[in-house]
């Protein structure tokens, strides 16, 4: 009789991402797997045994993680992105290095998230693929790092970009994320959840601002370029009902499994800040109105996961634009299938699946062993911040 395999998960012990993977292992009939919390790992005090496979999920919900990352003292604060990737990126290596010498193994490659965490060396990646991303003038390994408002504004002007997205490079949930809107006569806005709290320290805030003064907007910047900054072309969106509309699309062993429209009356569609979920059906049906094809949508975010190949699971942020008649992809997250309830496209082999059910399944056979994919361990070079 074959063995039941021995899972640790690396993860927030609380969160509701280690509970989905380990309700989907009950209901695979698959034992639990064995928690480590992000803390252990960043403390040292991890340790794996000999035939254990590890995975490696988000530390997002764990607010000492979050501390011992960024030295914050609250989690709703923007600043620290910078030394949240160095110490996050460090800490993996190590925790690949303690699996390896445990003769343990890892389900993922743990190089890609090197690049998969920082915005602009995952763009440029995209981009030398051949993946349709929006123009960015910050991307890849040699590109310029945005001292602050007047270095952002040349670089614009160069590029010839009025509208821009301005992205902490090491951000997530829409943190720090600045829709920036210049024109010829000199204006400036910029929408955003960030606001400045008494302290004088930036804040995320559950509501959507906009700030039409250059002087609040350059102190916006100027406080962001240090943890180093994406910026790429804000390209007008399809629409749903009047609110602008975006795609995420799971990708799981190189195929499309999931997909949620996302649609907000902000250019940001988190659904944190206001966004929902709007009808993917009728997405469908305005790309077949516009002479596209449902199946080359998918393939464009199967391209994009296939960029990073030794990440089983990606979640593909993907931008209609106005018509739904082209496509670009914004970024690829590492940790983008927290979609509570969504089941699998048709056609998918993830029918009746969510997102952790499809992993579950793709990774283990109906006898319980592990597929025979290598799985990995020391990490190659994939790239280093520029911050």
């Amino acid at each position: 009789m074959t063995p039941a395999p021995r899972l640790v998960v690396v993860g927030d012990p609380a969160g509701r991402r280690v509970a989905f993977f380990q309700d989907a292992l009950r209901t695979a009939g698959l034992p639990g797997a064995r928690v480590v919390s992000w803390p252990e790992v960043l403390r040292g005090s991890a340790r794996f045994s000999s035939g254990e496979t590890v995975r490696i999920d988000s530390p997002g919900e764990d607010a000492e993680a979050d501390r011992l990352l960024r030295d914050v003292d609250d989690p709703a604060r923007v600043e620290g992105t910078g030394l949240w990737y160095e110490r996050f990126t460090e800490a993996v290596a190590g925790l690949a290095r303690s699996v390896t010498e445990a003769g343990a193994a890892l389900v993922d490659d743990p190089a890609e998230l090197a690049a998969l965490f920082d915005k602009r060396l995952g763009h440029g990646l995209l981009y030398a693929a051949g993946v349709p991303v929006p123009q960015s003038p910050t991307s890849g390994p040699a590109a310029p790092v945005v001292r602050g408002w007047e270095h952002l504004g040349s670089l614009m002007a160069e590029a010839g970009m009025r509208r821009v997205f301005v992205k902490p490079a090491h951000g997530s949930s829409a943190s720090g994320v600045l829709a920036l809107e210049t024109n010829a006569a000199g204006r400036v806005q910029t929408t955003t959840s960030v606001e400045r709290g008494p302290d004088g320290r930036l804040y995320n805030s559950l509501r959507v601002r906009r700030y039409t003064s250059e002087r609040e907007v350059a102190a916006l910047v100027d406080a962001l370029a240090p943890d180093g900054l994406h910026v790429e072309r804000w390209l007008p969106k399809a629409t749903q009902g009047g609110r602008a509309a975006d795609l995420r699309v799971v990708v799981i062993d190189g195929r499309a499994t999931h997909a949620v429209l996302r649609t907000s009356r902000s250019p940001m569609t988190n659904l944190h800040l206001g966004g929902a979920r709007g009808d993917l059906d009728a997405a469908r049906a305005a790309i077949a109105a516009s002479g596209g094809r449902w199946k080359d949508v998918l393939d464009v975010c199967e391209r994009a996961a296939a960029v990073f190949p030794g990440t089983r699971c990606v979640g593909v942020d993907l931008l209609p634009t106005a018509g739904w008649r082209r496509f670009a992809v914004g970024e690829v997250n590492a940790f983008g299938d927290l979609l509570p309830g969504l089941l699998g496209l048709p056609g998918s082999g993830a029918e009746g699946l969510d997102t952790y059910g499809a992993q579950v399944a793709a990774q283990f056979t109906r006898t319980g062993r592990t597929d025979t994919r290598p799985t990995h361990a020391i990490p190659r070079t994939t790239g280093t911040s520029t911050t």
